[in-house]
């Protein structure tokens, strides 16, 4: 048998090419990408400080829920907040002062667009003409407006649903609004050491607005529309525990009665604005409101056979129906938003009497999961049998159904389960452990992001420091007229500046920044 020799193996070996491993980032490298993408976002797409959805390259189109003028920005993330948050960690990672001030800026066009009523509505205006049709707070200046009667009430849904003020007033904490506002304010506030008069006092009176705002039981609305002299009265909302209607329509009532509101994760993003306040600022005052808001997710646990969480409920703590395609349910995205909340707050808190709800509400979930590992947004009461809604006759309204072959496209009716990972955090807090919580609703880039997320983002970075897109899926956009058009050089979306920087500035952390 013939067998080669040595010299043929080397001869063999080099005649293929094998590539170079890939060259990691460098601190340095990344912390200019840093620099050059918020220098950039801010010269380029910044509108009195603030931002909204999308771009074209170009900065000719602008797009948000619909087509906002160009003196109009965007509260509702990703708006301006979470880019102004997204600046403020790059400055934190590269101690760039450019970042500083743009996220400064973005925090002043926030407080520019506080209303009277002490939060903020899904954007904020800058022109005259629909500047004069809200009652803000500031003027353009920064100066506070001496008004001689502002709207002012007691808390509570019973004086919201008279809506006298919500078309000049109203502010929601929907979608995360006023608390994604409050919590650039909040940051902004710490990283000046308290020194900016303007952005102190707008954060200090969002968050006493979110503590008067809050309910005896320690749920909140999801809009307000007076400036709240006092918290709602325990007489007109009072304590009680989770519980069952004794029957619900199946049909829309048209109207909406849910005082208490999970929807969309605003509990759990109310809890962590506190928390984050208490964090920074050390005032107790904001750590009891975040624990009174764990009390009220204690006792808004549906009892058995069902103890998960209601979207949203009424005063008698019953789920009830919200928007048309929002049915009396128990909620499966809701579900763990709430159980997160639960989580950090006993992980912030060291109390680990938030722990037992979270676990009850698991060992119920997995006997309702779907296949492909998900939840359903909304779970029959009592039956467990999920929900769905198709577009009514002519494609008009919304109708009920088990089946979700024709379900409409307008609504997530099914959700990744985290069930696993609560269930992952909630044993380690039990145990004393440090935890480190992962990102919930799944992002582009992992948490915390590995050097090759890293090297994809700097990859896709253009030399201008934007990331443009001009793939088919996300490369259009609406122009004036609201006509679908692709814009030649691509579209620039803030939820990608946002990610992108967020996630570039972890990395930087992580590594001890730029030495």
């Amino acid at each position: 048998m013939h067998r080669p020799s040595l010299f043929s193996f080397v001869i063999l070996i080099s005649s293929f090419v094998i590539p170079p491993l890939a060259t990691a980032a460098t601190p340095a490298e990344v912390s200019t990408a840093l620099t050059k993408a918020v220098s950039f976002f801010h010269s380029k797409a910044a509108a009195h400080g603030g931002y909204v959805y999308r771009y074209s390259a170009d900065f000719t189109l602008r797009e948000a829920e619909g087509i906002p003028g160009p003196d109009t920005i965007w509260i509702q993330p990703p708006g301006t907040p979470a880019v102004g948050m997204a600046m403020l960690d790059a400055y934190e990672a590269t101690k760039d002062e450019k970042c500083l001030k743009a996220a400064v800026e973005a925090a002043r066009c926030v407080s520019r667009t506080q209303l009277a009523s002490g939060g903020w509505d899904y954007s904020g205006h800058f022109d005259m003409k629909n500047r004069s049709k809200w009652l803000y707070r500031r003027d353009l200046d920064g100066q506070l407006i001496e008004r001689r009667k502002i709207p002012q009430s007691e808390g509570g849904w019973h004086v919201w649903r008279q809506g006298d003020h919500k078309d000049s007033n109203g502010s929601t904490f929907d979608d995360d609004v006023s608390q994604a506002a409050t919590r650039l304010l909040v940051r902004v506030d710490h990283a000046l050491d308290g020194k900016d008069a303007e952005i102190k006092e707008a954060a200090d009176f969002a968050l006493h607005t979110i503590i008067m705002t809050q309910y005896p039981a320690g749920g909140w609305s999801a809009n307000f529309d007076d400036a709240p002299t006092s918290p709602p009265p325990v007489d007109k909302y009072p304590i009680k525990p989770g519980n069952y209607p004794a029957d619900w329509p199946r049909k829309w009532p048209k109207d909406f009665t849910g005082c208490y509101v999970l929807n969309d994760n605003t509990h759990a993003t109310l809890m962590s604005t506190l928390l984050l306040a208490w964090e920074l600022r050390g005032d107790p005052k904001y750590l009891d409101a975040a624990k009174r808001g764990g009390d009220f997710l204690v006792t808004a646990q549906m009892p058995d056979p069902q103890p998960a969480w209601g979207q949203q409920y009424n005063a008698e703590m019953q789920p009830v129906w919200s928007r048309q395609f929002e049915p009396t349910a128990i909620s499966g995205r809701e579900s763990q938003a709430a159980m997160w909340a639960l989580l950090k707050l006993a992980a912030a808190t060291g109390d680990k009497k938030y722990l037992p709800p979270v676990a009850k509400a698991i060992t119920y979930l997995r006997t309702v999961l779907l296949p492909g590992n998900q939840l359903a947004r909304f779970y029959e009461l009592n039956t467990n049998k999920p929900l769905y809604f198709e577009r009514g006759p002519g494609g008009k309204g919304f109708e009920l159904t088990y089946s979700d072959q024709k379900a409409s496209s307008n609504y997530g009716w099914v959700w990744d389960s985290e069930l696993d990972a609560l269930q992952a955090i909630g044993s380690q807090i039990a145990k004393g452990e440090m935890v480190t919580f992962p990102r919930t609703e799944k992002e582009r880039w992992s948490s915390p992001p590995t050097d090759a997320d890293i090297a994809t983002i700097l990859k896709e970075q253009a030399p201008d420091g934007s990331w443009p897109v001009t793939d088919d899926e996300r490369g259009w956009m609406r122009d004036a007229a609201g006509k679908k058009t692709k814009p030649a050089g691509g579209v620039i979306y803030s939820l990608d500046f946002i990610e992108n920087v967020k996630s570039l500035s972890a990395w930087l952390k992580a590594k001890g920044g730029v030495r």
